[in-house]
């Protein structure tokens, strides 16, 4: 494929292109992930399991999840962004296809810890790039375009591999994402490079990106190499830790549970499920974009990055109360609209948060501390979604919403404790 016959001469220049691939690479990433959630009611049903082993299931995955992201990401300062998502892809779509040989808890509890480990790269090494790519003032867009790709993939999942369950069979759900990651990889090997050596990218543009990267930013001779221990001597990055710990639970919640939701609370079948659990995560995507969009407007209208990052993260963690009703409203249309305003929030607010580890470490750093902050979500989203299958079985959904609504602001206040300026750190 010639990079000038797909249009990336065209005039959006190579590095939103590079955004584009990483947004969708990320899509076909929260797929893989999303096909245990979609085909949960007739999983559950076929191997007999109940919600508290479908919270444990969930959980194994967030578990690896957060394991990968913590070794994984001095790995990828490492061998750098192309090599790692060469690794990545691979493993992952293979991990997802194995699911179709699960036969019952252990064999989907095992699985689920594969996939969660090779999914792990995804992101330190998507933000990575970003650091690699673009200039601060565009890096909130650049993240809010790749956090689109969450989102996406959870509103996509939905009819499409209802369709492939009931058209074909559930395993269907697990094989066909597998063989897009491997479709992505094609294109990603042909077109991805560092700016500084990429034949296709302009003068202009590659000044742009170069005038605004420290001396000593990563080359492709000079691979970031310092393990994560180097890192927690910052407050900051404890800070960033913190406040991942305790809000990640939200999305994970809503992620891994609206199907279940709608099906146990809300009465609702399969192809209803295909529509209804669409519309929270293109609320998620809207979010993603406008809190991305908003912090460009913001810097360049003369707020400072620290002023920018914060507004939109509080703007977005004030928002996220609107998941307490979800639970009790009597119209089921009405409880996903409320579900939808948290989601749109918390990826707002996310597309600030997850540029903060670019803005305060060179990009030779940024996987290694990328992997630290998604580390500790995972690991916060791990138990948080352990205890809602408990906690749904036992109980209710209410107080699991009524948590959520809540975790956000905390997090927003973690990040002004901890981290009083947002600026690259001397180190």
């Amino acid at each position: 494929m010639d990079i000038e016959e797909t249009g990336l001469r065209s005039g959006i220049g190579v590095r939103w292109w590079i955004a584009i691939l990483l947004c969708l690479i990320t899509t076909i990433n929260y797929v893989d992930r999303q096909a245990l959630a979609v085909a949960a009611p007739v999983i559950l049903e076929k191997f007999g399991l109940s919600n508290t082993e479908f919270g444990l299931i969930s959980s194994a995955f967030l578990f690896a999840y957060a394991l990968g992201q913590l070794f994984i990401g001095p790995v990828v300062d490492r061998l750098g962004t192309k090599r790692s998502f060469r690794f990545a892809v691979i493993a992952w779509s293979i991990a997802g296809i194995l699911h179709i040989f699960a036969r019952g808890f252990w064999g989907f509890f095992n699985f689920r810890i594969l996939l969660g480990f090779t999914e792990a790269m995804n992101f330190p090494a998507a933000v990575k790039a970003v650091a690699e790519w673009f200039p601060k003032a565009e890096r909130s867009l650049a993240v809010g375009i790749v956090t689109v790709g969450p989102g996406l993939g959870a509103l996509i999942s939905p009819p499409l591999l209802v369709w492939l369950i009931t058209s074909f069979s559930w395993k269907a759900a697990f094989i066909v994402p597998g063989i897009a990651g491997f479709l992505w990889l094609w294109i990603w090997q042909r077109l991805y490079s560092l700016p500084e050596n990429h034949p296709r990218i302009s003068d202009a543009e590659r000044s742009l990106i170069l005038a605004d990267r420290e001396s000593s930013e990563i080359t492709t001779e000079d691979p970031g190499n310092r393990g994560f221990m180097v890192f927690l001597r910052y407050r900051e990055v404890w800070g960033l830790m913190l406040s991942r710990f305790v809000s990640d639970g939200a999305f994970y919640f809503f992620a891994a549970w609206i199907p279940l939701y709608l099906t146990q609370e809300r009465g609702f079948n399969l192809k209803q499920i295909a529509f209804s659990a669409m519309l929270p995560f293109l609320a998620a995507d809207l979010g993603s974009l406008f809190g991305g969009w908003l912090g460009v407007r913001l810097i360049r209208r003369g707020l400072s990055v620290n002023a920018s990052r914060k507004f939109i993260i509080w703007a977005g963690a004030l928002l996220v109360p609107f998941a307490l009703p979800a639970a009790t409203v009597d119209s089921p249309y009405l409880a996903i609209g409320f579900i939808c305003i948290a989601l749109f929030a918390i990826q707002m607010k996310a597309s600030s948060l997850f540029t903060v580890p670019a803005d305060l470490f060179e990009s030779r750093d940024v996987a290694t501390t990328w992997g630290m902050f998604g580390a500790a979500g995972s690991f916060g989203g791990m138990l948080f979604v352990a205890a809602a299958g408990y906690v749904s079985e036992h109980y209710s959904y209410a107080p699991i919403f009524a948590a959520v609504g809540i975790m956000h602001i905390l997090s927003a206040a973690i990040v002004m404790y901890f981290i009083p300026e947002i600026n690259k750190l001397k180190q």
